[in-house]
């Protein structure tokens, strides 16, 4: 695909989807969008570099100068697109609407380079309408691998996506692409003191320059608050269980979000998704979180809760999810708790 977004998401971030209809949640929605990744990853370049990707010129006609007429096209219409393609059937088509006064031979060489579905293909692949998103779910993300120590309890995650998703790519502030361009160019000249100065103030606007098998990659930082679940603090009773089941499920993978809204310390609320399985069911399952009844209702996560509340490692530790109260009552080593389901 000329550049390295190919390789990282069919390495990391290919998703796995499932049709398992027992399972709680809408599993298996969407599938990683590689072709779109690279298409805007080289609209992003371009306009830091003002080079068009190599290996192009095997695909098509024209010479490198109309190449990069293109991408300045590309770049003018991606701004203003609202939002930018999210699928390969809507970035074909965002290449062609923009790019119609151009040779037939140059588009298609274009599209084939990004694996995008030719014209001729789009009218039976758009007859299909995709499998909708959940009600209330304001956005999806994929993440990058996560790393163990992002999570900080049993209902907590921080993860990264790649700017070159088509939803950050348009989204990025330009002292934060500036700031990866001059730091990367720091590293290379091992001038470290300045790289690393470069790299706080990418951290302080909440991304981050990552680096997967020696690829650099910009990513925008989330935290993530599983929705409908309370699992115990990292430093109450069955709190390091609850992280540690958390972390083993999600440790050096790529995760599905979907999100639902923001709570008030700024986390995305979402559901989570990692490799088909639903990260919320799986905790409740393994009795290392609550369902969170005041402020979730759905039937499916008050039945894992009831299936096992007698079992559950947290019978040491309650909490009234109507008001956040806790309680520190048992009895036999067992307690029965009046949960709001």
């Amino acid at each position: 695909m000329g550049n390295a977004l190919g390789f990282l998401y069919s390495h990391y971030c290919k998703p796995t989807t499932t049709g398992d209809s027992g399972s709680v949640g809408p599993h298996g929605v969407s599938a990683a969008n590689v072709g779109v990744s690279a298409l805007a990853h080289d609209i992003f370049q371009f306009e830091i570099a003002s080079q068009v990707p190599d290996g192009l010129s095997k695909l098509v006609v024209s010479s490198k100068k109309a190449q990069a007429n293109w991408y300045g096209k590309l770049l003018e219409a991606w701004g203003e697109a609202k939002p930018p393609p999210k699928t390969p059937e809507e970035a074909s088509s965002f290449v062609i609407q923009t790019l119609k006064r151009h040779q037939k031979a140059d588009v298609k060489g274009l599209l084939a380079f990004y694996g995008l579905p030719l014209s001729h293909t789009l009218v039976q692949t758009s007859a299909s309408a995709p499998t909708s998103l959940p009600q209330g779910v304001k956005f999806e993300m994929q993440t990058l691998p996560v790393d163990v120590k992002a999570v900080p309890d049993g209902d907590t995650i921080t993860v990264y996506v790649s700017t070159t998703d088509p939803r950050e790519s348009s989204n990025v502030p330009r002292d934060v692409q500036l700031a990866a361009v001059q730091r990367s160019k720091a590293h290379a000249k091992k001038n470290y003191t300045k790289a690393d100065a470069l790299h706080k103030k990418i951290t302080d606007a909440g991304y981050r320059v990552l680096n997967l098998q020696n690829q650099e990659i910009l990513a925008r930082k989330y935290r993530i608050r599983l929705r409908g679940i309370d699992a115990p603090e990292s430093s109450m009773p069955y709190g390091k269980e609850a992280k540690e089941e958390l972390a083993k499920l999600v440790q050096g993978k790529c995760l599905r979000v979907l999100v639902y809204g923001e709570d008030r310390y700024g986390r995305c609320v979402g559901d989570v998704y990692c490799n088909g399985k639903f990260a919320q069911e799986i905790m409740l399952k393994k009795g290392l979180a609550w369902h969170y009844s005041a402020y979730d209702q759905r039937i499916e996560l008050a039945t894992r809760l009831e299936q096992n509340e007698l079992v559950c490692g947290l019978h040491q530790i309650l909490r009234s999810h109507g008001n956040g109260e806790r309680i520190n009552e048992k009895a036999d080593d067992i307690v029965l708790i009046e949960m709001n389901i």
